[in-house]
């Protein structure tokens, strides 16, 4: 039988471009760096994808673009005008991190509102194959949502921490928490999260909330509008991590919610990408950690100490690290900033410190390739300000953690890593102490502290044997969802296909995908009923 006509044209219509994703990330480290991950991930399975960014920042992704070309991805850096009139912001600064003062944050913020002109022109000036397919903008780029709006382009928002804490926030968010705990006179007065599957307490300081403090109140609304008229979600998460969470947190939110993580095992097997994540490698500076490492006989051995890249201690608070790595007895390597290091005191003390613990203990001023660090055999631990990056780059590579949170979504990450996951032991701190640029009023945690929870962390006793079980085989499970066949493998396919083109260059959204929450009700693996009645304490 002679085939029909509309399957001869079927057979020689060309295939369909791959799907153009379009990621927008916030202009912070802790925030670009998953969603170049992310770009990678997508770039690998065939998508084609365009970053945007600023100038300041796109110098920073050139590696990122010269590893794409060498390894034929079809992932390009796109530079945006960055605004030159903005009141109160200096010159050249671009990127959260870069801030010095706290008065340059709401300027830094209106700048980066401005980027939707020339973002609406770059995406107007792309014609098939190339229209985009898909814009995925991190949370706090609110202001991306009237782009898409205007051009029809379908919108997923990137939140960077769990879905643990985004469960809380958006119950907090629709259950009026933010107002109750804004109104608590009292620092110490504790409030339960509504909506949660466990319980969870959190107080005026710890409570959940991205740009929600006094001043913001516009750019708050502006972001929450946006997670509401979005299309769906994308967390850096896996569901054999998070399950209950995740699927509780698709039904609050009642979109669909792509779990696509670790995504910095996106790097595994590339070690120029692993050692370079995050920055610039510096070559000598990496050949001296890692010679170091090399050189410890005993496997997870050595604790980790890094508190992230916006952190910056005052001298008093890190003598009291030091002390504290010091009188553990513990080996360790130690990352100390910059500008932490820069006061002739302080460098002074750092030197003293290194010769009195000189062979068990290395201090690295400035950078430090924290997830090859962190792969190493001869790394046991973590102490950190659990950030989720370096809290889940930690769990992917079977590194238990010393959790001392500082800010944000810190204190309650500290909740599941600790309480849910059975991963951490706390320092101790029970309060907020922000120090972004150090705060004189943030409480001292003392070196006692310090060791006491080095030595649990890194100790021989049952709980610590109990916290490396858990880590590692969480760590197992991390890289199974990561390989074909795993939930994020197969989520990320789902993810690609449903914003396949036709080859016309008309979006068409595939239906039928099967998402976390649907998909676990259905194999009646969880109850999404999120009460907060049942469950274990957090």
């Amino acid at each position: 039988m002679a085939p029909t006509e509309d399957a001869a044209a079927a057979t020689l219509a060309p295939p369909p471009p791959p799907p153009h994703f379009v990621i927008i990330p916030m202009v912070a480290q802790g925030h670009t760096i998953p969603m170049v991950d992310l770009s990678r991930l997508l770039a690998q399975r065939g998508a084609r994808v365009s970053l945007v960014t600023t100038p300041v920042n796109g110098a920073r992704l050139r590696g990122v673009a010269a590893q794409a070309t060498r390894a034929k991805l079809a992932l390009d850096i796109v530079e945006l005008p960055f605004p030159t009139d903005i009141a109160g912001l200096p010159p050249g600064i671009e990127n959260v991190d870069q801030v010095t003062d706290h008065a340059h944050f709401v300027p830094l913020f209106a700048a980066l509102r401005k980027l939707a002109v020339p973002l609406e022109a770059y995406l107007r000036s792309l014609t098939p194959p190339r229209r985009p397919s898909c814009l995925i903008s991190d949370w706090c780029n609110g202001w991306t949502a009237a782009v898409s709006a205007r051009l029809g382009i379908p919108r997923l928002f990137f939140h960077g921490p769990p879905c643990f804490y985004s469960l809380c926030d958006i119950n907090a968010i629709d259950h009026g928490l933010h107002e109750q705990t804004a109104a608590a006179a009292d620092d110490t007065e504790k409030f339960v999260v509504p909506g949660m599957p466990v319980h969870v307490e959190v107080t005026k300081a710890t409570a959940p909330g991205f740009l929600n403090s006094p001043g913001w109140e516009a750019q708050w609304a502006e972001c929450v509008d946006a997670m509401r008229t979005s299309d769906g979600a994308v967390v850096n998460t896996f569901a054999d991590l998070e399950a209950q969470f995740l699927a509780c947190y698709e039904a609050a939110l009642g979109k669909p919610v792509w779990a696509l993580g670790p995504f910095c095992l996106a790097n595994r097997g590339d070690a120029e990408a692993t050692a370079s994540r995050g920055n610039a490698p510096d070559v000598a500076r990496q050949s001296a950690v890692t010679a170091w490492l090399d050189a410890q006989s005993t496997d997870d051995s050595v604790v980790f100490v890094n508190f992230g890249s916006l952190v910056r201690k005052l001298p008093k608070h890190l003598f009291e690290v030091g002390h504290g790595l010091e009188d553990s007895g513990v080996p360790f390597v130690w990352v100390v900033k910059e500008s932490e290091a820069a006061a002739p005191e302080v460098e002074e003390w750092l030197a003293a410190l290194e010769a009195r613990v000189a062979g068990r203990g290395l201090v690295v001023r400035g950078w430090a390739p924290q997830l090859a660090v962190l792969s190493h055999r001869a790394v046991g631990g973590f102490v950190t300000h659990c950030g989720w990056n370096s809290l889940l780059e930690a769990i992917a590579h079977g590194v238990p953690v010393a959790t001392w949170p500082h800010f944000a979504d810190q204190f309650l990450n500290e909740r599941l890593v600790v309480d849910v996951l059975g991963v951490g032991v706390p320092v101790g701190v029970a309060e907020a102490p922000v120090m972004i640029f150090g705060d004189e009023s943030a409480p001292v945690v003392a070196r006692e502290d310090v060791a006491r929870a080095v030595v649990a962390l890194m100790g021989d006793g049952e709980e610590a044997g109990e916290r490396r079980r858990k880590a590692k085989e969480y760590g197992e499970k991390a890289h199974r969802a990561m390989e074909k066949g795993g939930s994020s493998y197969e989520s990320l396919t789902q993810l690609i296909e449903s914003f396949r083109q036709s080859a016309g260059g008309e979006k068409k959204v595939k239906d039928g995908t099967v998402h976390a929450w649907s998909a676990l009700k259905e194999q009646k693996k969880i109850d999404c009923h999120c009460n907060g009645s049942t469950g274990a304490e957090a």
